[in-house]
């Protein structure tokens, strides 16, 4: 079995420490998706590398962290964009009790990350407040752009969130377009 994290727009290998997609190889790898041969030739490469979507970062011990998907990367200016680092970030806010991510991105124009926010029972905050907290702490690329605070998150049965619908939930109430025009984080 082997592992390589590369870079996902180059394929090129990316050093310990740097985060990247995570591929694998060898006698576990599937051999393709049964009567779906674009679905096999977009997850697996010619070369036999299955790419998983997932971010990883390989540590200097071979230990591999997995940090989020790439679809929840946004590529803005050359500067990478992890949902997963502002939903985490946005944790340590003492008012936010449960949030998640999602990004708009037209076509032609990024628009931005959209914040979806619990907050903890009877506190109360405003779009400005939280930007705030954001401003002191991390790159003015990551600050959410729209921040919808919600009572609940729409979730599958097993209670695991559905960034689709979240995506066209914002798309609706922003009036961003049609759901083709934005990525789902």
């Amino acid at each position: 079995m082997e592992c390589n994290i590369i870079n996902p727009e180059s394929g090129e290998i990316v050093p310990r420490g740097i985060a990247g997609e995570l591929c694998t190889r060898g006698y576990s790898v599937m051999l393709g998706y049964r009567n779906d041969p674009q679905g096999t030739a977009a997850s697996i490469d010619s070369d036999a590398w299955m790419h998983s979507g997932d971010l990883a970062v390989m540590r200097d011990d071979g230990y591999v962290n997995i940090s989020g998907r790439i679809k929840d990367m946004i590529i803005r200016g050359g500067e990478n964009i992890y949902l997963r680092e502002i939903e985490e970030f946005l944790y340590s806010h003492p008012k936010i009790r449960r949030r998640a991510g999602d990004r708009g991105a037209g076509p032609e124009i990024w628009r931005g990350v959209c914040a979806w926010i619990r907050l903890v029972d009877g506190e109360h905050a405003t779009e400005d407040e939280l930007r705030e907290y954001c401003r002191s702490q991390i790159a003015s690329c990551k600050i959410p752009r729209y921040i919808r605070f919600a009572t609940e998150f729409p979730t599958t049965v097993t209670g695991k969130i559905q960034k689709f619908r979240m995506r066209e939930i914002s798309i609706a109430e922003l009036g961003l377009g049609g759901a083709d025009a934005v990525k789902t984080a």
